[in-house]
């Protein structure tokens, strides 16, 4: 599995065969069967779900140096129509994690030839990235507890930059979302009569409307970053021209550069909604989903990549301010003493991830595999160089 070329066959296969977050089974057994070969010191299955670990232990005391990957692909119908395009209606790897897989795997191959001289390298693939759900899951996972990090890194493939160039920075890498579910309650009546029904209709427009301004108010209390808050669906009654409406649903995409950011949108979403919802006698419930941490690397994470990228003659570019989507990888760095997240440029051309027509450039495989390896040998050093 050394060759670019059983990588490839390996990416495109699992291309083939994506699985929806928290389903991926066969994909797992796909991934343990390349690593059985490997001959890991240990294996860890059904990890927080369907999530693998496989452990390379040196023969000297050090560090534990944890590189992730994700399992799972998107619910959405890929375009493509090249031989590798996915066999599974509705369901396609448009965020590259096939890709990411692929490297992953060829470190293992790595490892197996040129085991870490001190400490041990655990190579985690995680399921239901694109849910946020994941990583919480393999981290509360009792058996993580054997495996916890002192230094924990992951790679994403990022079209709109050069192919091959990492982008990287200290401090909040990935914004932390969230999907906020606003009910509102009332009561219907006769559309003749709508004083004898309780309406959400104003309640909803005003909430839309107080919600989308919000970001520029936590500015001015003070809490630093950006913050955005996108309206993404609203719904008010049913389709009944005799009905006045007894009950609405808003849906808003929450989203700052840092958890404190997170929880003040959070707290005072919260506390405009109830307010105006009360003012008018409505009952309010609120929900979440895909909820994220914010991603946040360490300065000692950062300077490593960086490091890496000197070793490899990899282009890297320093970034000013996070980036604006959202990764659960944050969930490692936050149980590891240091690590960092990097972004590796899928080319200037590529379709955006999620875009019915992306695809994980194969290019990237060797260049992510060389950029993880020197990491490691920073960290845990090889009983032969492989670099």
């Amino acid at each position: 599995m050394s060759s670019l070329d059983a990588l490839i066959t390996l990416r495109k296969t699992l291309h083939q065969n994506p699985e929806l977050s928290n389903q991926e089974e066969a994909t797992a057994v796909r991934i343990l069967n390349e690593f059985q070969s490997f001959s890991p010191d240990e294996i860890v299955t059904d990890l927080g779900g369907t999530g693998l670990a496989f452990v390379f232990n040196g023969t000297d005391s050090g560090p534990t140096t944890l590189i992730r990957s994700e399992l799972d692909a998107l619910p959405i119908e890929e375009t493509n129509t090249f031989k590798h395009r996915s066999q599974v209606k509705g369901v396609s790897h448009k965020c590259g994690h096939d890709g990411h897989m692929s490297i992953v795997t060829a470190l293992g191959a790595e490892l197996a030839k040129f085991r870490p001289q001190k400490g041990r390298v655990v190579l985690c693939f995680q399921p239901a990235e694109e849910t946020g759900m994941g990583a919480i899951q393999v981290v509360n996972d009792v058996r993580f507890a054997a495996l916890k990090p002192d230094y924990a890194f992951a790679l994403h493939n990022y079209p709109g930059l050069e192919l091959g160039k990492v982008a990287v920075r200290a401090g909040t890498f990935n914004c932390a979302s969230r999907g906020m579910i606003i009910h509102l309650k009332g009561k219907t009546s006769h559309a003749a009569h709508p004083e004898n029904g309780i309406s959400p209709a104003n309640v909803m427009c005003n909430i839309i409307q107080e919600l989308s301004a919000l970001p520029s108010k936590i500015v001015d209390q003070g809490i630093e970053g950006r913050h955005w808050v996108t309206v993404v669906h609203a719904k008010l009654g049913e389709v009944a021209f005799g009905t006045s409406p007894g009950d609405a649903v808003v849906m808003v995409t929450l989203r700052s550069e840092t958890n404190e950011g997170m929880q003040m949108l959070i707290e005072q979403a919260e506390a405009f909604s109830q307010s105006v919802a009360k003012s008018e006698n409505l009952g309010i419930s609120f929900e979440y989903e895909d909820v994220f941490q914010a991603s946040v690397n360490s300065q000692e994470g950062c300077d490593r990549i960086v490091s890496a990228c000197e070793t490899t003659q990899t282009p890297c570019l320093l970034l000013d301010e996070p980036m604006r989507w959202s990764e659960d990888f944050g969930q490692f760095t936050a149980t590891a003493k240091e690590g960092a997240m990097f972004a590796l440029g899928a080319g200037q051309t590529s379709p955006q991830l999620h875009n019915p027509d992306y695809d994980f450039p194969d290019a990237l495989i060797p260049i992510g595999r060389d950029l993880f390896l020197d990491i490691i040998r920073q960290l845990n050093g090889f009983k032969k160089m492989t670099l």
